[in-house]
This record gives C-alpha cells, structure tokens and sequence, in this order.
C-alpha cells in the first residue's frame, strides 16, 4: 500500500512567513508580545502570547517580551509585574531579559533628529484642538500646519529644546512631514514626540518629551531584529505609517506588521477600562477577581495554562473578527481536569443524617478509588461513622415521580459505603428539616459483592467529626447573557447572582491540607480550586472553577 503523505494545514502568517524565508527577506523568525503596563492582560492577549510564542517555537526563533511603556500616565510597576508573572504562567519562554521600549528612549530621539534632518519631520505649535481641526474628515483633504515648512535647522533647535525643557506641556510637537492630503487619515502628519513632564515607571524624570506609539513601535521591532510584528486588525490601518517609519529611518532589515483577528468572547468583560471601573466601584474584589477573564483571574479561579493552549488552539486563527462562546472555554478546562483530579466528596448546602443502628462511637474506613477513568491516581481512605451530612437537595419529604434519593420508607446506597433507609425525620420551628434518621444494613457494604437488592439512587455523604469546614463560591458570568453586555446607557449590565457565597460547607478530611492553588473535582458539583488569596489553613475557600455539564459540542 502507498503511505499517504501527512497534509498540515497553516495559517495565513505561517504561509508569509514561509514565503518571506523561502525567498531571503528574512533568515530568523524573531517575534515578540509588547503589552503596554497599564493594565492587567485578559484572555485575548492570550492569543496574542502564545501565536508570537508559537511562531517562534516553530520556526526555531526568538520570542522577545518588550513593554511598551512610551505613556507614564497610565503605567504602573505593579502592571509591569503582573504581565510578566502572566507571560511566563502560560509557557511562553522568552528570550533574555524582560524588554522595555524605555530603554531606547535616546536612538528614538536620535531617529526623530534624523527624520528632522531629512526634511520629514518638523516642531509644531498647533494646539491638539487646532491639530484635530487641520487634520480634515475622511471625505475632505488636511490643511497644511502653518509651521511645515519650518528649516532643518530652525526644527532641530526647536526639538532640542523641546527635549531640554524649554517649552510647557502641550506647547510644541513633532509632527512626521508625510501626505495632509491622504486617504489615510494616520498619513497626515501624525504627532511623533509631545512635551510631557510625568514620572516615567521606569526612566523617571530623565525625560520631558514622550514618543508615540506609532512611531515607537517600528523602532523598537528594528531595534530588537523582529521580523514579522503581529498585531491585532485595529492597526491595519496604521501599518502604512509603521512601514513609513522603517523605510525612511533606512533599516537595512526592516520588521514586517502582519494583522490578525482579535479574540472575542460572548458575555465577558475584556476592555480594559471597563474592569478598570469594576475595580474601582468596588464591584468586584481586584483585576484577579475569579469572574473576571483577566489572566490573573482565571488562574486564581483555578484554569490551567494547558487549558488555554487548548483553547487558543480551538479558536485557531483568522483575518476576519468572530466571536467564540464562552462554553468552550469552560470545555477545555473540563477536559484538562478530568483525568487529572481526585474526585472527592464535598456537602455544599449540608443536612445531617444519623444511622441510628450503627454503633455509636465506631469509624470505619472505605478505599475510595481517586479517580474512575485514570487508575494510576490510586485510592484513598475515607472515614464513615453514625452521623453524615448529605445535600439538603438529595432528601425530599413528598418526593415527585421519578426521585430516587433519599425520601421517607426509600433505600438509597451511600457512595462507596452502604445502603440506607430513611426511618424518620426532624424539622424545626419553621418547617425545615433538621436531620434524617436512617438505618443500613451491614451486609451492603461496598465492595462486598452484594446482590441480594438493588436500588436506584446513590448519593454522596461526608462523616460529621471529621468534615472539614470551608467557603465555597460559586459563580455565573458577570453580565446578564439573556440582556448582552452593556446597557442602553453604555452601563453594565451586571448580573446579581454572579457570585453566590456558600458558608459551612463540609468536606471530606483529604482536603484539609489543599494548598493554594491546588483542585479537585467535587462529586455532582463540579471542579473547585482553593483560592490563592483568600484561602488560608484553618478557613479554607474554594472557588468553583467549572460545573460538570456543558453547553459545548465539540465538533467531531
């Protein structure tokens, strides 16, 4: 028989890529993520890390981790820390040191001096309102700046002292001579550098005047070698002036900008003044809150950095802007967990039961298989004794067809234990029941091999003296799925059972040394992960990661 030959689809930038090496524009594959530390990075950037890191991986190359940090007014260390603890959370294994765009503060001058020199760039006094106003509308051409045609020598003073502190805040600009007449509203003589005094995170006060973005960010690729700048499709049309940049600077090697589609999730909150405003109104605990998709937020809730690999590569990539549901995010967590987790037994919403014919004072202790589909986890052992708690939602006094729990006269097995019948029951003063009295029969034990009767439910338990007690959270999407994200009025639309806080919880004694950060699938309830900030030893907190059952098909 003829071996079939293995066909391996690509994306589009592999197919540049590829295009761009087989015909010597480029001869190592250097990418990089270049976040600006003004914020905390969500599941979108995500994508953006591990394709650059990816790329780099295939094509045997670097993967730089560079901060865009050109506006001090937005920028915080605090950001900066967090980015990097995010970046190397999910794998991505960067070359040499964390970067900063700071750094090339002075060649960024240097090449503004030599655009100036060139007669392409010149100071400008223009007020930003008077800028707006010369710049034109997308159906009629810019006004020239009256000082354009300033000389060489006339702009270079200027930007000097521009650069020395000469001038206020606002005052002078410098602007890149290019086309006021272009269709590209970003081609008409952009703002390149500003006068702004403003404590730079990482620089201080060496410098008074800033560079902008667009005119930073194709120097600091040329400078660090990147051979393909991979950014979201909003900077499509800025890729003219980032292209201006590299060729009028003369990069013998210049970088090229290669546009990709954003990820988008349905019914989450990804801008990042949006959480920047939960955060501080107060409505939710930090930019980790566990109903947040920022990247710190999912690992605090308990995802996995394999469950977003998974997940990015589900989504795969695209040129055209879509939205991805976010059940299969949930998906992926799912599948990640599922053979990797003990499932343990845990009473969220618990209700005691007494066996009244077994002996007071008596523990015995059951071997409790780790988990079902992967044997190599092993067994356990689980304490049992007279008094359990059970799930209140497992006993029903007046139980409707089709219930088989635990209800009057009905026999139930007891996970891993025994069968038992409920005898009786106790309410308080309110009508709500207190405690199930129950007997069993001995000769039921699991792992006995009866099969004198059977029954139809089984219900999980834990012992009362030895449960351990914890909070457990649970929570829904932070918006209102059935009304979309955002109110009429731009508000959020928040849903008001996003969090649900579940005190006196009892969970069986295996988990009363869980650590931060570690998890667990609790039995019928779902995967849990202990809570790295709120968690402590004696006052455990669990955070529901994800339910059991999905909405998502994956496709076969």
């Amino acid at each position: 028989m003829e071996e079939k030959e293995t066909v391996v689809s690509k994306n589009f930038i592999e197919q540049i890529i590829d295009k761009d090496l087989e015909e010597g524009h480029v001869h190592a594959v250097a990418t990089r993520f270049p976040p600006e530390p003004n914020g905390y990075l969500h599941i979108g950037h995500a994508k953006s890390i591990l394709l650059n890191y990816g790329l780099a991986q295939k094509y045997n190359g670097k993967f730089n981790l560079r901060f865009d940090d050109t506006n001090p007014t937005k920028e915080k260390t605090e950001f900066v820390q967090s980015i990097i603890k995010d970046v190397e959370w999910l794998g991505a294994k960067y070359d040499g040191e964390v970067r900063f765009a700071s750094n090339y503060f002075q060649e960024m001058y240097e090449c503004a001096v030599k655009l100036i020199k060139k007669g392409k760039a010149y100071v400008c006094d223009l007020s930003a309102d008077e800028i707006r106003e010369y710049r034109g509308t997308l159906k009629e051409p810019g006004k020239e700046s009256p000082y354009r045609n300033r000389s060489v020598e006339e702009n270079l003073a200027l930007f000097e002292g521009m650069k020395n502190g000469e001038y206020p805040d606002g005052s002078k600009v410098l602007r890149a001579k290019i086309d006021m007449a272009s269709p590209n509203m970003n081609m008409r003589d952009p703002v390149i550098y500003r006068v702004a005094r403003m404590t730079h995170h990482n620089t201080g006060d060496a410098w008074c005047i800033y560079p902008m973005y667009d005119f930073a960010h194709p120097i600091e690729d040329a400078i660090e070698g990147i051979t393909h700048s991979i950014c979201t499709l909003e900077f499509e049309d800025h890729r003219p002036l980032y292209e201006w940049v590299v060729r009028e600077l003369e990069y013998v090697e210049p970088p090229k900008q290669v546009e990709f589609a954003k990820l988008y999730l349905t019914n989450v909150v990804t801008g990042k003044r949006y959480i920047k405003r939960l955060v501080d109104e107060g409505i939710v605990d930090g930019w980790d809150d566990p109903r947040l998709v920022t990247i710190a937020a999912l690992r605090r809730r308990g995802f996995t950095p394999e469950s977003i690999r998974t997940f990015m590569e589900l989504c795969g990539v695209s040129k055209s802007n879509s939205s991805v549901d976010y059940a299969m995010l949930e998906y992926c967590i799912r599948e990640d967990l599922k053979l990797k987790k003990s499932r343990v037994m845990a009473i969220l919403d618990p209700i005691k039961v007494i066996i009244d014919n077994y002996p007071e004072g008596q523990v015995e202790y059951f071997d409790v298989v780790n988990n079902q589909e992967n044997e190599e986890m092993g067994v356990r052992q689980v304490p049992f004794c007279r008094e359990l708690y059970i799930e209140r939602e497992d006993f029903m006094e007046e139980p409707p067809k089709k219930y088989f729990r635990l209800f009057p006269g009905n026999e139930v097995r007891l996970m891993n234990a025994y069968f038992v019948k409920c005898v009786d029951y106790k309410k308080d003063e309110n009508g709500n029941v207190t405690e199930i009295h129950c007997t069993y029969d001995p000769e039921t034990r699991s792992g006995n091999g009866f099969t004198g009767r059977k029954v139809k439910g089984t219900i999980h338990w834990v012992a009362a003296p030895t449960a351990v007690k914890a909070t457990v959270r649970l929570y829904e999407n932070l918006v209102d799925e059935s009304k979309g994200v955002y109110n009429e009025d731009g508000s959020l639309n928040l849903n008001p059972n996003s969090l649900t806080v579940l005190e006196n919880c009892y969970l069986e004694p295996s988990l009363a040394e869980a650590k931060a950060g570690d998890s667990f699938q609790f039995v019928r309830n779902g995967y849990f992960c202990v809570d790295e900030k709120d968690s402590k030893p004696d006052a455990l907190v669990f955070n529901r990661i994800v339910s059991l059952k999905s909405s998502y098909k994956p496709g076969k």
